[in-house]
């Protein structure tokens, strides 16, 4: 708006320098004048009209405030990002045990306790601990009777009961009684019984009864055999005599000469036909 009304003074000033200039007589030159170039000039008319122009487009023009200059605004420097706390480990107290609940705790490192040896007072350690050796070539005769076991090398003529383990391979001429009997190329002639197990090896050659909780046999036994429990009989056992036990198992090649009868097994097998054990015949009177 300013620029118009500025260049509009400046107009009206520059046309009244020219006016009288332009009335004042001009005297005739007589030297001769080179033809001036023909140059455009505007007429008092014209401007008239270029001022009335301006004015209407001064009027016409909405009055418009100068914009405020916004200067530029550096911009602000980004904070610096806060530090992490450091957050420490909570750990929940422990807990207090009263000195009666307090159990001792020995040392990872360090010298071990010495544990002293109790004394031996009951009758299991003297038979794993105590055992009489018949040596090879001995020979005893009468019975032998003892708390722990006995290993048989030699010849024995009589009674045999021991609390222990009997070990027999050698000739043993009586009934042994034994808590276990192992016989391995041994010469029996008497009954044999036991609380637990019986094992009779091959070569072996045993003449009498034989009562035992299991057995295995791989030679040869004449006489009866009563087991309340399994009998195995190996490849190479002969038996003369009737077997009576809860289980058996008859190996390929042994050879049995008498009955089997499982009469301690759990299941009766009268049951299953519906029979009853016959009654036992009464004597006739005379």
């Amino acid at each position: 708006m300013s620029f118009f009304k500025d260049f509009k003074e400046d107009l009206s000033q520059a046309v009244n320098e020219l006016m009288p200039e332009a009335e004042a007589p001009v005297a005739p030159v007589a030297e001769p004048v080179a033809e001036p170039v023909a140059e455009s000039t505007i007429g008092q008319d014209e401007l008239a009209s270029m001022l009335n122009n301006i004015d209407s487009i001064m009027a016409a023009e909405p009055a418009q405030e100068q914009a405020p200059v916004v200067e530029p605004v550096a911009p602000a420097p980004a904070p610096a990002p806060a530090p992490t706390p450091v957050v420490e480990p909570v750990f929940a107290p422990e807990p207090v045990i009263p000195e009666e609940q307090k159990i001792p705790m020995a040392p990872i490192f360090g010298e071990p306790d010495v544990v002293a040896e109790q004394p031996i007072n009951t009758v299991k350690n003297l038979k794993t601990m105590e055992t009489g050796i018949i040596i090879e070539g001995m020979e005893v005769s009468g019975d032998i009777k003892s708390e722990g076991s006995l290993d048989i090398k030699g010849t024995v003529k009589g009674n045999i009961t021991i609390e222990g383990k009997l070990d027999i391979t050698g000739t043993v001429e009586g009934n042994s009684v034994a808590e276990e009997v192992f016989a391995d190329g041994a010469k029996i002639v008497g009954e044999i019984k036991c609380n637990g197990s019986v094992k009779i090896g091959q070569s072996s050659v045993v003449r009498g009864n034989v009562t035992a909780t299991a057995a295995v046999l791989a030679g040869a036994v004449k006489g009866d055999i009563d087991v309340q429990g399994p009998v195995i009989l190996d490849s190479t056992a002969i038996i003369m005599g009737n077997i009576k036990s809860k289980s058996i198992q008859i190996n390929n090649g042994a050879v049995i000469e008498g009955l089997c009868s499982q009469c301690y097994a759990d299941v009766s097998p009268m049951s299953f036909f519906g029979e009853e054990k016959p009654a036992k015949a009464t004597k006739a009177s005379k």
